[in-house]
């Protein structure tokens, strides 16, 4: 009996298969999620791995001026402050983009939560920092674009802040679920940079041309679009995904999952595009 009504067979055998089309769909939306995390990840190791080895690199030879090669401004000589905050900054973008990912693996905050809280606190203050000085270099040092780019990376900057503070406040309020809800959107905002080289070079695969933007003076729609987007867009797809994970049916996250399966594509080919057009050619 349900509600007093007598359960035909055909009920039954409806919900049963209700329940096999949510386990399916949701094992799809879970495993599309790992697809595109374990995509974004050797995405950024990959540029970690460029950042320590060519600024690193020049460090050590003592050829700070190749910096400028590809950060305008990055090395400006008699600039001590300046260049250290450089310096800093680029240093505390290989620790981030390297520890980020290890936050939000299940099997670490299992095995090891002192290592989990210990690397929280470093991401978080490490987040700050770098948004901090992001917006110094912006104003004070120059960057390439126009105003419009500058207000975008400043925006970046401050979502930044902004989810740092909010999952480090759910993580003291003990709500695991709504601070993890945070972490990730803190890691989608710091991985802004990552993901506007990303797309530059999947609309540059696409097009085979600078299509929507001036390459000599880094300016255009296409651009001022990109910088908003590097951080907007995923936070969006994010919020989408959660969306369908507390309320949606198994033909929303079927749909969703399949809308992760196609983005973390593109992404992939934009990740091949950048490592072997951006990256690898200036090691």
């Amino acid at each position: 009996m349900t509600n007093g009504i007598a359960a035909t067979p055909a009920m039954t055998k409806s919900v049963a298969i209700d329940m096999r089309s949510n386990a399916i769909a949701d094992k799809a939306l879970k495993a599309m999620a790992r697809f595109w995390f374990l995509t974004a990840v050797a995405g950024q190791w990959i540029f970690a791995y460029y950042i320590a080895s060519f600024y690193g690199g020049s460090a050590v030879q003592g050829d700070f001026e190749a910096w400028n090669k590809v950060l305008p401004h990055g090395f400006i000589p008699g600039d001590a402050m300046g260049n250290f905050t450089v310096a800093t900054h680029l240093l505390l973008a290989m620790i981030i983009i390297v520890g980020g990912p290890l936050q939000l693996l299940p099997q670490i905050r299992a095995r090891a939560p002192a290592f989990h809280r210990w690397n929280g606190r470093l991401y978080m203050l490490t987040a700050f920092a770098l948004s901090i000085g992001g917006l110094s270099m912006v104003w004070t040092r120059g960057a390439v674009g126009d105003l419009s780019q500058h207000i975008a990376i400043s925006l970046n900057g401050i979502l930044i802040m902004l989810c740092a503070g909010m999952a480090l406040r759910y993580a003291l309020a003990r709500d695991f679920r709504t601070h993890r809800r945070w972490a990730l959107r803190l890691f989608l905002t710091v991985s802004g940079v990552w993901f506007f080289r990303v797309g530059l070079m999947l609309w540059l695969l696409v097009n085979q041309r600078p299509a929507g933007f001036d390459p000599q003076t880094f300016t255009g729609p296409f651009l001022t679009f990109l910088a908003f987007a590097q951080y907007l867009l995923p936070l969006a797809i994010l919020q989408i995904y959660f969306y369908v994970q507390d309320t949606g049916g198994a033909a929303g996250r079927l749909v969703t999952a399949g809308s992760l399966f196609a983005l973390t594509v593109a992404m992939g080919a934009g990740i091949f595009a950048a490592t072997m057009g951006m990256w690898l050619p200036r090691l």
